[in-house]
């Protein structure tokens, strides 16, 4: 048995189901914003070029390429040009882009791939995270460093407060801006700051971008790692990978389809381990992807029905909850007025509706989990259920707390 398993902790939803046993809920039904999972309905053409025969049969005949079709990669090369103002040309489809079965396990696959195996190895994340980002280095041996992401520093890690001495032993840096869980946007400033720490201290930038095309200015896109590497003149993407998913931008989290672009080299690396891994993408999903990264249509329409429910929602909840609309993806980061998970646990048995305990997304490093007392509220159901889970949620303020939630200071 791999020692390291024993390394990985308990994944949040699994601590979320050990805080809800026992509780008898009320007998009101369930809403869950839990869990990001986007419930709005795929696009009708995706639906139906998925359940074309001709294309599922020859899909279903054939062991599928683990490079990927030419034509998906051809799309996907040409959408981040395009989407990032990236020079024409730079990204060559066969040398920097590789389709992957959602970012998920590439996420996790990819430190498997790149990291050394040493366990004098660090590996940098924001803290709050996504827990992928740990697991891949504790199954590598690595040592996760956790960066604190608070009010303080705009909810992003604040990468000019790490010490050279953790610097020298980084071979990886797991970002994510738009943020998970806090919503908050790395701007080019920070990212070009961070490429020139990683060229002097030569380790990798893992950017998790799936969340880059929900944000709710529309006049302001996220920029993306890539665009920052464009901005610094470095048409080679050196150090640089990015993470971009279908399942946030087109609300197709069952379809499992993603990809990873960038420095040519780590693509090659990682193309050789996945020749291993066994996780081709199956080409009925590859012909599906390719039309959804051809076509913005459907994911502005995706954006418009987020920022519809963050206007209706926001005021209800700001009555009793400090909220802000986060500049991008579909959660609020909202403090709370007791510890996190006997909140979550108190309105779950109050209203039946489930929100994940912010401490549970975090880790407590230098005696503080940014996570505390904090909860994280997915709108990703129907305007109509969002609602009806504000005015729950409000109802239960007023009926355990009295007054509106302010925190001093």
């Amino acid at each position: 048995m791999n020692p390291n398993i024993e390394r990985l902790n308990r994944y949040p939803f699994e601590r979320l189901a050990d805080l809800k046993e026992g509780v008898v809920p009320a007998n009101r039904p369930p809403i869950a914003l839990s869990i990001g999972e986007p419930k709005h309905a795929p696009p009708d053409f995706l639906v139906e070029l998925l359940l074309d025969q001709d294309n599922l049969r020859a899909s279903l005949g054939s062991y599928p390429a683990t490079r990927g079709a030419v034509a998906l990669r051809a799309t996907i090369a040409t959408w981040l040009t395009s989407r990032f103002s990236l020079a024409a040309g730079s990204l060559d489809p066969a040398r920097h882009v590789l389709p992957v079965n959602g970012t998920r396990e590439a996420l996790f696959s990819f430190g498997q791939a790149v990291l050394s195996g040493s366990r004098t190895a660090s590996v940098l994340m924001p803290n709050p995270c996504y827990q992928i980002y740990e697991g891949a280095a504790l199954l590598r041996n690595a040592q996760p460093v956790y960066v604190p992401c608070t009010e303080e520093t705009q909810f992003n890690p604040d990468f000019q407060r790490v010490p050279d001495s953790v610097w020298k032993r980084c071979e990886l840096v797991y970002i994510c801006s738009p943020g998970n869980p806090t919503g908050a946007i790395l701007d080019i400033a920070t990212l070009t700051a961070l490429i020139e720490l990683a060229d002097r201290h030569e380790f990798v930038i893992a950017a998790d971008e799936c969340y880059s095309e929900i944000y709710h200015d529309e006049a302001h896109a996220p920029p993306g790692l890539l665009e920052a590497c464009a901005s610094m003149g470095r048409d080679d993407y050196r150090r640089c990978v990015v993470f971009h998913s279908l399942s946030k931008r087109s609300s197709l989290p069952g379809l499992r389809s993603g990809f990873v672009a960038g420095d040519a080299e780590l693509m090659d690396a990682y193309y050789r381990y996945r020749t291993y891994h066994g996780c081709a993408m199956p080409e009925h999903v590859q012909t599906v992807s390719a039309a959804a990264w051809a076509d913005e249509d459907h994911v502005a329409a995706n954006r418009a029905r987020y920022r519809e429910k963050f206007d209706a929602i926001t005021p209800i909840l700001a009555r009793h909850l400090e909220l802000k609309v986060p500049a991008g993806g579909f959660y609020y980061w909202a403090p709370t007025p007791e510890p996190d998970p006997d909140f979550a646990r108190a309105l779950f048995e109050a209203q039946n509706v489930t929100v994940l305990p912010g401490s549970f997304l975090a880790r407590k490093a230098n005696g503080t989990n940014p996570g505390a007392q904090r909860v994280r509220m997915a709108l990703v159901a129907s305007l109509d259920e969002c609602l009806d889970a504000a005015a729950r949620i409000i109802d239960f303020m007023e009926t355990r707390f009295g007054r509106p939630f302010r925190r001093r200071g």
